[in-house]
């Protein structure tokens, strides 16, 4: 698959509004993205999914580069790995205490919805074009998508597809932001020692509306 910006998906500012309103659980993974690609790589041979079957797998794969393709800033989901990492996480999920994968209906974990997302997405697909997700023309894939993209703005019947879906996207957002390749695209530069702290800029304060105390400032003054 070409991994070249696609019209009518999300740009990565609205992909970073998004981000904030992601449960943890898809953000706490530092760096998994990017080791499974890596491991994939190294063995010679493509990666072997352990949650999805191979044509969820391939679902998961289409669906990761329309929610984040790549641009002339940085690559797409899957160049940062992220359906390695969505399999994984997923996997570990149910490894620590989720639904067996032939016993998944039974419990609404993260894998169980969006398990539903790509069945809903597969049906409804079916159902119109007569061809599953991935094999629907880039024009009917971004029709069932736009469909359940904006909970808010969904239909009363697509409600609940557009929630599932809200799975999908958390799990791509948290496994693209936290491989190498979005870390540094955001950039994030970690924690860096400070030989002297002079406070929160002026400007900065006045834009917040406060200031610090008098004591303060004379204390400053006088450790100078």
């Amino acid at each position: 698959m070409e991994n070249k910006k696609q019209s009518g998906s999300l740009n990565r500012r609205d992909l970073l509004k998004v981000i904030t309103a992601a449960p943890a659980a898809a953000m706490v993974v530092p760096g998994l993205a990017g080791e499974s690609a890596v491991a994939a790589q190294e063995s010679g041979g493509g990666y072997q999914p352990k949650f999805f079957n191979t044509h969820e797998y391939q679902t998961v794969t289409v669906l990761s580069d329309w929610i984040i393709p790549a641009d002339e800033h940085s690559g797409s989901a899957t160049q940062a790995g992220v359906p390695e990492f969505m399999d994984d996480w997923l996997n570990a999920e149910e490894a620590g205490g989720g639904p067996p994968r032939h016993h998944r209906r039974v419990s609404a974990t993260m894998g169980t919805e969006a398990l539903g997302s790509l069945t809903w997405i597969d049906m409804e697909c079916n159902r119109l074009h007569g061809n599953d997700f991935v094999d629907c023309s880039r024009d009917q894939q971004k029709q069932i998508l736009d469909r359940i993209a904006y909970p808010g703005k969904a239909a009363p019947e697509d409600v609940n597809a557009a929630a599932a879906f809200s799975r999908v996207r958390d799990l791509v957002l948290g496994g693209y932001f936290s491989s190498k390749m979005g870390i540094e695209y955001l950039p994030y530069l970690g924690n860096h020692y400070v030989e002297q702290w002079n406070g929160c800029p002026e400007p900065d304060l006045e834009r917040l509306g406060v200031s610090y105390s008098e004591d303060w400032r004379n204390w400053k003054s006088t450790d100078d």
